[in-house]
Parts: C-alpha cells; sequence; structure tokens
C-alpha cells in the first residue's frame, strides 16, 4: 500500500539482481512510494541477473557502471540527473563480494588480492559513490544514503571472512562521509545492519542455512525479511527520519541485544523443556 512517502523524489537503486534481492525489493517499494529512480549493477552482475524486468515493473532506466570506477560513477550521477531531470533525493548502496569466500579461502590465508577486492567492491565503492556525488553537487539538501551491512562488522563470524572486514570499513565510511555531506549538504549517511537474508549473495557462504536457524531461534522476533528490509530503507530515504546521521541501525529482529534466547538452551539440553 502507497503512502506516497517518496513521491516527488529521485533515487538510484544498486545491486538489483533478482527477485531475492534486498536492493530489488526496495526499487519495487520506492516506485510504489511515488519516486522515480536509475537502476544500476555492474555490467557482469547485470548479465546474470534480471534487471531488465525489474526496469519495466519500475518504469526505470538502466545505467551500468562499475562502482570501483570514478568514472563510471561520475557517469552514472550525470545520466541519472539527465534521465531523472534533477539531483537525486536517495541513494542505496547494496554492493558486496568477495572472491575469498567464493573460493573457500578461509580468514588465515586470505589472498591479498582478492581481499584488495573484496574491500574495494564492499566497502571503499562507497566511499568513491559518495565523493563524485558530492563533487558533483548530485544530491539534493536532506538527502539519504543507505548501504547495506551485517553485525559481522562488530562481531567475529568465521565463515564471513574478509567480508566482515569490508563491513567494518563500510560503517566507518557511513560515519565518516555523513558528518562531512551533513555538515555541507544536509545529506544523511546510514548503514543497516540486517538479519541474515535468504538472497543469492547470502545464500552462498557456506554454513548459511544454519547461521539463518540459529539466528532466527536467538532473535526475538525472528530474522528480518528482506521485505521488512526494504520497508526499513523507504522510511530511510523519506523526510520522517532527515535527523537520522552517521548511525548503523539494526534490523535483525533483537539479535544484536540477545545473549542467548530460550530455544537455543532447550535445543542445547541445558534446561528441561517441561
Amino acid at each position: 500500500m502507497s503512502n506516497n512517502l517518496l513521491a516527488g523524489k529521485r533515487g538510484i537503486i544498486t545491486g538489483a539482481l533478482d527477485e531475492n534481492s534486498i536492493a530489488w525489493k526496495v526499487a519495487l517499494k520506492a516506485h510504489e512510494q511515488g519516486a522515480k529512480i536509475v537502476l544500476t549493477n555492474a555490467p557482469i552482475a547485470m548479465r546474470m541477473g534480471e534487471i531488465n524486468k525489474l526496469a519495466a515493473a519500475t518504469n526505470a532506466e538502466i545505467v551500468p557502471a562499475d562502482a570501483t570506477s570514478v568514472e563510471e560513477l561520475t557517469n552514472l550521477f550525470t545520466k541519472s540527473q539527465e534521465i531523472l531531470g534533477g539531483k537525486m533525493d536517495f541513494v542505496l548502496h547494496s554492493i558486496g563480494m568477495s572472491p575469498n569466500i567464493r573460493k573457500n579461502i578461509p580468514y588465515t590465508e586470505l589472498n591479498y588480492d582478492f581481499y584488495n577486492k573484496s574491500i574495494d567492491i564492499s566497502a571503499l565503492s562507497l566511499h568513491k559513490m559518495l565523493s563524485v556525488a558530492y563533487k558533483l553537487d548530485a544530491m539534493n539538501e536532506w538527502g539519504s544514503v543507505v548501504a547495506l551491512s551485517y553485525i559481522a562488522a562488530q562481531r567475529t563470524y568465521p565463515f564471513y571472512t574478509d567480508m566482515a572486514d569490508a563491513k567494518a570499513v563500510l560503517e566507518s565510511i557511513c560515519r565518516s562521509f555523513g558528518y562531512h555531506y551533513g555538515k555541507a549538504k544536509h545529506v544523511r549517511v546510514n548503514s543497516i545492519s540486517q538479519s541474515p537474508t535468504k538472497t543469492t549473495a547470502g545464500s552462498g557462504i557456506k554454513g548459511f542455512g544454519d547461521f539463518y536457524d540459529y539466528a532466527d531461534n536467538i532473535s526475538p522476533l525472528g530474522n528480518a525479511s528482506a521485505e521488512s528490509c526494504a520497508d526499513y530503507c523507504i522510511s530511510m530515504f523519506s523526510d520522517l527520519t532527515r535527523m537520522v546521521n552517521m548511525q548503523n541501525l539494526y534490523h535483525d529482529g533483537g539479535y544484536s541485544n540477545t545473549g542467548v534466547s530460550m530455544e537455543m538452551m532447550e535445543m542445547l539440553g541445558k534446561i528441561p523443556t517441561e
């Protein structure tokens, strides 16, 4: 149901691969709430996904861009302003990839060329994106940038390997750039730390299924779905959250503040079930 929360607003959605993607659901909801959007992804990801289907559903144009390339990001923001007829009001950064994880290389044996790619693609791409938008003055005042993160930026999850480091850098960039962009243009920059989510990327992590169930049992509300994360992103793009800046916002059903649940204790056989 539309509340016209984003009526008259313009934005860029990155990272929509298929219907399981959080970014895909954000694009649908942004369109539903009255926004005009441009979709973007790396050319290789576009070949693997179904972004043309999403473009048709949201009446959006697609501008391919490698988020590690300042030149291509400059083209993205320039073209997006031409297509949408003005500056951006919101941007979703939903970009992450680790060659080390894809090749099942353990954290203690990381390939450092792969490691640098993980950081560049998953974190520095946000800084480059913000820097380009800042220099082009491509964001309207009181605009909103949201980056998707994960609690492994603060706590150790062995299976998340170098992506944990990348997410820590990502969240730091949100705080630092959020200060400078906030001072200059009242543009706010925040990260959302989402529950384990059954996306194409998330499901590719070794042991993901077991951990998904573990987190679901720990969280008082259960794992937050991709659909509900998209709702949260829309609220962060709207004027209702215009004073929220430089925050890492947990969207995880309470997982981040729960030490242990009764369900987990019962599973471990430490307390009687009767």
